[in-house]
């Protein structure tokens, strides 16, 4: 299902064209359906057509739970998967959400019966993946349950058929019929599938008793989904879902940006190096100071220059991760996104040292700790989950000495006062006499 209105559409709409692309390598015996908002883009739907999906445009259905306290904006439209239960052309439906991933083939959930949902805590069950039976009674009834407000603990789809199939918990467990037939009836679909990403990242490894290990569901955070290059190595598992698109989709449209930003950041540190040399510190205390003009008294003034000159390197420093992050493509590749970021903040780190002289060394001391932290989490050594996280907390716990021994280096290269070096080399610079500064004061 596909509608639009949050920040992320076009992150969904990638993600649902893995999603089914990879399916369709599975050679799965059912047909790939997305129902879609009569606002999402033609070239979107043109697209999933040519990945050899049926698309079902619907009008959304307004919910009625927007205003309730706590209520998520990105649920919007999400009760749009009821028109589910209106595709009576087909027997059986197997019912996705995009941040699915699938580990083999699962024809045999179309064997189960009127409503099938696994339960990925004690008392709820999760919507990302169940199995229903068409039924335009079921349709009808649900839209009306929709319009008188129906108890809906969430706002969203979840809450609301969790509210509705009440009684799931108590159910059977679903066992496809090994002649192939299909069941009647209501069951608790096994954990395997639905495998939330936390039981993985306990033990670094698949272990859920209640098979098969089928498909996974990922956090609901919504900057922590596997596409983002960001979320590796934080949820190392995102690599499996980037080598499904790399076997399905690819990254061909990003590469034009990505080699754009590499060749612009190469470039930025070589004009950096080169300033460097060319110029000495005075020189280039001149050029930082010829765009502020004559300045006022130093009693006005001297506070604000010594605030200024202590935190403006700092800022510097901080704006040389933050600009190059905005500028990566969310959904590269992490391996990719990452070296495109590092090589960026690099650049901007140097160029922060050329111009705010202080200690490169001090001024790459940032880069530096967050490649390490890079390289402690990502490590593939940890025999489980805990020692991951205690490795990560000793690592930040170790680096912070560094990094405030880094932070006092590029504070105290700006403790100069008005009237001292380098406003010196300015002030000699311009050859005027001591009664001419006087006189501006």
């Amino acid at each position: 299902m596909l509608y639009m209105g949050t920040p992320h559409d076009y992150e969904f709409f990638l993600a649902a064209r893995v999603m089914m692309r990879s399916i369709a390598n599975l050679k799965v015996e059912a047909d790939l359906v997305v129902i879609v908002s009569r606002d999402v883009p033609k070239d979107w739907i043109t697209t999933l057509i040519s990945d050899g999906v049926r698309v079902i445009s619907v009008d959304n259905i307004q919910n009625p739970y927007r205003n309730q306290p706590n209520f998520d904006m990105r649920f919007m439209f999400t009760l749009n998967k009821i028109y589910a239960w209106s595709l009576v052309e087909y027997n059986r439906v197997v019912m996705l959400d995009a941040d699915n991933l699938f580990l083999q083939k699962t024809d045999e959930l179309f064997q189960c019966g009127q409503f099938c949902a696994a339960f990925i805590d004690p008392c709820n069950f999760h919507t990302g993946l169940f199995v229903l039976e068409p039924s335009i009674e079921t349709f009808k009834d649900l839209l009306h349950e929709i319009e008188i407000g129906r108890k809906n603990r969430d706002g969203a789809d979840q809450g609301f058929l969790i509210s509705h199939f009440d009684d799931l918990l108590e159910r059977p467990l679903f066992q496809p019929p090994a002649n192939g037939s299909k069941l009647t009836g209501f069951y608790r679909l096994p954990l395997g599938y639905q495998m939330d990403a936390v039981f993985f990242y306990l033990r670094l490894k698949w272990n859920v008793p209640c098979g098969p290990n089928s498909v996974i569901t990922f956090p609901s955070l919504p900057m922590m989904k596997p596409w983002y290059w960001w979320s590796w190595p934080v949820l190392p598992l995102g690599l499996a879902w980037h080598e499904q698109r790399r076997a399905t989709i690819g990254y061909g449209s990003q590469i034009p940006v990505l080699a754009t930003e590499s060749l612009l950041y190469m470039v930025t540190i070589i004009a950096a190096i080169i300033l460097q040399r060319r110029f000495p510190p005075s020189e280039r205390a001149l050029l930082l100071k010829s765009s502020t003009g004559r300045v006022l008294c130093y009693e006005q003034l001297s506070f604000f220059y010594v605030l200024a000159m202590k935190t403006m390197p700092i800022l510097a420093v901080a704006g040389s991760f933050v600009f190059p992050f905005f500028l990566v493509p969310t959904t590269v590749h992490p391996l990719i996104g990452w070296s495109i970021f590092l090589l960026g903040s690099m650049s901007l780190s140097v160029v922060a040292s050329v111009c705010f002289q202080f200690p490169s060394l001090a001024g790459m001391t940032p880069w530096f700790s967050v490649v390490g932290g890079l390289l402690v989490m990502a490590c593939p050594f940890y025999s489980n989950g805990i020692i991951r996280i205690l490795s990560i907390a000793l690592y930040f716990f170790l680096v912070s000495p560094p990094l405030w021994w880094a932070l006092t280096e590029i504070t105290a290269t700006r403790e100069v006062l008005p009237g001292q070096e380098p406003l010196m080399a300015w002030t000699n610079t311009r050859q005027e006499p001591q009664s001419e500064l006087m006189k501006l004061c």
